[in-house]
């Protein structure tokens, strides 16, 4: 399978700057998602390498093969490009049935019958819809709905398949089951894969490597857990996971090293990170996933104490919401021995987790 490569994509409708000059790679047999919140530009980007756009500006390629350029102009029609995809509302046609529906790529291409029946009986196998291909579409579930919008995407061979938000019909049960058969399903197949999403857990499940998008722009690229444990800004930091923020000032001891305090607490300090050019008495943002707080009993000069306001039962774990200073701080303790409002307990956050933005990163 061939790989993917996008430079200097722009598209803007109207003054609206959907996607400015957006570029990476994805190698050949592997899934790369394009996260990020609505309206950031990753299905119009998506888009732009299918060709259902034409770009202001950038160029597309895939295994070398000039798709979409600007200087010099060169656009291919989508149904040259050998791409499949699977849109989010799937594009199901009720009237047909599921052999139908898988079969209708390869009658555009006026394959023969016999060829037709094995490429989709093959791919409906595939997807666990061997007894399923003479079934109306109406009457599928979801999950299989879903299956016959991928079974009509993979089976014309495409090099690379395209996949916008493919899930976000699916009640959560079956988003879980979904991910996992997709992930299995690619890699069996190898087909080099895009996928768009706002869902990070699905982005973290599913990729071989995340490309953040913001305002139209990539704000950061890596593997998974790249992007989670490095985050290189305050944005992508809370867009992967739910994170707290807690107001610090910084601190310059005798030894030179900057250390953060933050408001409200006594004598609790943070290592801060050299090299960064902090300043005495800056004003930052201390940050932290709540996955990764704990909390217990308080000990004797412990910092980052704080008093319990809430608690809620999530089956596995009890979320807490305490106040520490004054900033609220969402952590987990085990459902043995559950604390009550108005306990006062001590926060454990592994140092490694807090990070130190700047009050306007």
């Amino acid at each position: 399978m061939p790989d993917i490569r996008v430079s200097g994509l722009t598209k803007a409708f109207g003054k609206a700057l959907a996607v400015d000059g957006v570029g990476f790679e994805v190698p050949a047999g592997s899934l790369a998602t394009l996260l990020g919140p609505s309206g950031c530009g990753k299905t119009t980007t998506l888009r732009l390498i299918a060709g259902l756009e034409r770009p202001d500006a950038g160029e597309v390629s895939v295994g070398g093969r000039l798709l979409t350029s600007t200087t010099p102009s060169v656009f291919l029609a989508p149904e040259k490009r050998r791409m499949g995809m699977v849109f989010q509302t799937y594009a199901i046609w009720p009237h047909m049935t599921v052999f139908e529906n898988v079969a209708f790529p390869l009658r555009e291409k006026r394959m023969r019958p016999g060829e037709i029946r094995e490429r989709v009986m093959a791919i409906l196998a595939t997807l666990g819809l061997q007894g399923f291909h003479d079934r109306p579409a109406p009457l599928l579930s979801g999950g299989q709905q879903q299956r016959v919008a991928l079974g009509r995407a993979l089976v014309a061979d495409p090099e690379v398949l395209l996949l916008d938000e493919p899930f976000s019909n699916l009640d959560a049960r079956l988003r879980e089951e979904m991910r996992i058969e997709l992930k299995e399903l690619q890699a069996r197949v190898g087909v080099t894969t895009v996928f768009v999403t706002h869902d990070q857990a699905e982005a973290m499940i599913l990729s071989d490597r995340v490309f953040v998008m913001s305002a139209g722009r990539i704000a950061q690229a890596g593997t998974p857990r790249q992007i989670y444990e490095q985050p290189c800004s305050r944005f992508v930091m809370d867009f992967l996971g739910q994170a707290d923020h807690v107001r610090a000032r910084v601190t310059r001891r005798p030894d030179g090293v900057c250390v953060a305090r933050a408001d409200g607490l006594d004598g609790g300090e943070v290592p801060l990170a050299p090299g960064q050019g902090w300043q005495d008495g800056e004003e930052i943002v201390l940050a932290f996933r709540s996955a990764e707080v704990r909390v217990g009993p308080p000990s004797i000069g412990g910092h980052w104490q704080g008093t319990v306001l809430s608690a809620v039962y999530l089956g596995e774990r009890i979320e807490y919401v305490v106040e520490v200073g004054v900033a609220r701080v969402r952590a987990s303790g085990p459902v043995i021995e559950p604390l009550s409002k108005g306990t006062v307990v001590q926060l454990e956050i592994p140092a490694s987790a807090i990070r130190a933005w700047r009050m306007h990163s």
